[in-house]
């Protein structure tokens, strides 16, 4: 196995459960709920499963499925994917460890997938994972993927499902070691059209060199999903669980670092975004959002530079989502995967130029009537912050905000519309004293030791940059 996963050839998916029953260490017990009985029929097919497989068992029934793990709210859910391996790899090695223990490296691979229903109105989704030994009488590890599935037919997704399982025990086997490589390969033989991963766990004393954080972020750059969903507890999320039935106020940035402008800017819009009607009472959602333009330095992403940003946001406790260059009406067709409530974004007045900057639409046939007419439809809204503008070589400065930006002439009837059914709206309560902060001076600071950066950035943000020596803070 470890030549095959050493060499550049793609392997199909047969060979893959091939060099794996082959593998006379593994053994274990495949474990499969709804539409995700194809993984272990990889296995019968190829041949020599005798001598990897201990047990499958599909529970298709709620009743039954709860008879043996337990009762779960939700018959899909990365609860019930932990009790079904948990359960399953406990009788394993109850059953077998005495006997072959010393020479055997047990795993159970277990999914819960609900794909595409016969009237085909539902949520086409799954948790897959494994639970294995690296060696035998090693601790176990787990790894966690959650999909979703785009194929318009049933059988289309359960053929998708048994490759992505395939790919994912042989990445666990023979790639444990190199995660960044193993998350490369799991859509082998797949494509993104088919299949969309958007959240992967590793965890594990063998594991511990994975950063999860990282994986994720890998996970965009790769083209396997849109966007990942950092908490402020510095983990990572799956966004329809973050984002479920949510109002959500997002502010994109770099973040490099974050100032006490992006927080300023951030209360001044929830404020407004608050007070609206369409919102009420409803739970309200504060995302910072870096798209990976943001994050590019050249062609490469500099990962202690991303952890730092993405610690410094949680540091003040904010949700951070990680998009795939995404403009802003595709961003919103995300969200709405999601929430059909309210969604608001925050931006500097800068910000609202680039959106009126029609060179970003040439490949859409409406242009930038059809971008804008894709952003605000279904109750989406701009708040915008101003900017401090050096008007001439005098020193002169003025304020441009949502009323005041310099447009051409044939998009000012488009701005005005937007302005008086007031999806675009200047942002009041502000502090005038931060306007001068610019993030790449701040940084500039940090970088050359000079004093005084720690004022223009939030405080918890501050202390942790210091205490981590963030951003290459020179003392």
């Amino acid at each position: 196995m470890s030549q095959a996963a050493d060499s550049p050839q793609l392997l199909t998916t047969n060979r893959k459960a091939l060099l794996i029953n082959l593998d006379a260490q593994r053994y274990g017990t495949f474990a499969e709920i709804g539409a995700g009985q194809e993984v272990a029929r990889h296995f019968f097919q190829a041949g020599g499963a005798a001598g990897t497989i201990a047990k499958t068992m599909s529970a298709y029934d709620m009743a039954f499925s709860d008879a043996i793990y337990g009762r779960a709210k939700r018959f899909v859910s990365e609860s019930r994917l932990r009790t079904m391996l948990a359960h399953e790899y406990e009788l394993l090695v109850d059953r077998l460890a005495a006997t072959r223990g010393d020479s055997t490296s047990f795993f159970v691979f277990a999914d819960t997938v609900a794909a595409r229903s016969y009237k085909g109105d539902n949520e086409c989704h799954g948790w897959l994972g494994v639970r294995f030994q690296t060696t035998p009488g090693r601790p176990p590890c787990d790894i966690l993927v959650h999909v979703r599935m785009w194929d318009r037919d049933n059988l289309l997704q359960q053929q998708a499902i048994g490759v992505l399982g395939v790919n994912l025990l042989y990445g666990a086997f023979t790639l444990h070691q190199d995660t960044t490589a193993l998350v490369h390969s799991l859509l082998d033989n797949l494509t993104r059209a088919r299949i969309e991963v958007d959240l992967i766990r590793f965890e594990g004393d063998d594991l511990a060199h994975a950063d999860n954080r990282l994986s994720a972020l890998q996970l965009v750059q790769e083209g396997f999903t849109d966007a990942a969903v950092y908490t402020p507890e510095g983990t990572t999320a799956l966004p329809a669980e973050a984002f479920y039935k949510r109002a959500i106020l997002v502010q994109r940035g770099s973040f490099h670092p974050v100032t006490r402008v992006n927080t300023d800017m951030m209360a001044c819009a929830a404020r407004s975004f608050g007070s609206s009607a369409a919102v009420g009472d409803r739970p309200v959602l504060e995302v910072f959002e870096m798209s990976m333009s943001k994050l590019r330095v050249g062609d490469a992403i500099d990962p202690r530079d991303f952890l730092d940003r993405v610690d410094s946001l949680a540091a003040i406790g904010r949700h951070v989502l990680v998009s795939s260059d995404l403009p802003y009406f595709r961003l919103t067709a995300y969200f709405r995967r999601y929430t059909p409530e309210m969604i608001g974004y925050a931006m500097g007045a800068r910000a609202l130029l680039l959106m009126f900057d029609e060179k970003h639409y040439e490949q859409l046939d409406g242009g930038i009537l059809e971008a804008f007419g894709r952003l605000f439809k279904n109750n989406v809204h701009i708040y915008v912050y101003p900017r401090l503008e050096h008007a001439s070589e005098d020193g002169s400065t003025e304020i441009l905000d949502a009323h005041h930006i310099p447009l051409p002439p044939h998009l000012r009837h488009l701005h005005k519309h937007l302005l008086e059914n007031q999806l675009l709206a200047s942002l009041s309560g502000y502090d005038p004293g931060v306007l001068a902060i610019f993030a790449r001076k701040v940084l500039a600071c940090i970088q050359k030791g000079e004093t005084g950066w720690e004022s223009l950035v939030p405080e918890p943000a501050a202390r942790v940059i210091r205490e981590r020596h963030m951003f290459g803070l020179r003392d």
